[in-house]
């Protein structure tokens, strides 16, 4: 089976050496970068491309410039390295469509189970599992949405937590449960990240976002 394949993208070489030993050992090809237009070039030269894990500060063009440039022609999974633990930084990478946001200092072993989950998701769509619900038609394995007939633009993360709406709609979802499945791993702090992706989803998703009701001090639910 061919190795997928992860740029890493950040200007410390101490830095990329680490993440990449890490993913080298679970058996993924590591390619990296040093600054944001190495990057591109990269990511526009190598057309398989599975994940970007990509820092925020570096020289000749920061994550954000890159972030926004692959954005534009790619939903290819994108997780943000960052020194900062700002509330707005973190927003703001999610507006931009990033997947993940991992503020430095973190374990490498938690870096490398996030990016598993991720791909994990991401490989499981292979099969074609079409999912319909109140007008909204969602296929796993186009990794497209319709909403009566019409074709809505959603980014990984939003696609993700609506497929897990949809499979569980009438059920009552906790937060916790909703990061375990849609985030895959524990969370620890506050509820924003899902907040946040909720309501991004809610305004795509325009009249059919009333389908998914808060359930207050708990969660969410999907209910036609």
């Amino acid at each position: 089976m061919e190795k997928l394949k992860i740029l890493v993208v950040d200007d410390e070489s101490r830095m990329r050496k680490l993440v990449r030993d890490f993913l080298v050992k679970q058996n993924y090809e590591v390619l990296e970068a040093g600054n944001g237009e190495e990057a591109l070039d990269l990511f526009f030269e190598q057309k398989d491309i599975a994940l970007v894990i990509l820092d925020v500060m570096m020289p000749k063009m920061d994550g954000w410039q890159v972030c926004r440039e692959i954005r534009s022609y790619s939903k290819i999974p994108i997780i943000l390295l960052t020194a900062k633990s700002d509330e707005r930084d973190e927003l703001q990478g999610f507006e931009l469509g990033v997947d993940e946001y991992i503020t430095k200092p973190f374990s490498p072993k938690i870096l490398v189970a996030r990016v598993e989950a991720i791909l994990r998701r991401t490989n499981l769509m292979a099969s074609e599992d079409v999912i319909s619900v109140g007008g909204i038609e969602l296929s796993k394995a186009a990794h497209r949405v319709k909403i009566d007939g019409i074709d809505i633009d959603l980014s990984y993360k939003e696609f993700e937590l609506l497929t897990y709406f949809m499979e569980n709609q009438g059920i009552a979802l906790s937060r916790e449960k909703i990061l375990n499945n849609v985030w895959n791993y524990d969370y620890f702090g506050d509820a924003r990240t899902i907040d946040t992706h909720v309501k991004k989803l809610r305004s795509k998703l325009g009249d059919k976002g009333e389908m998914i009701k808060t359930i207050w001090g708990m969660g969410y639910k999907l209910e036609p």
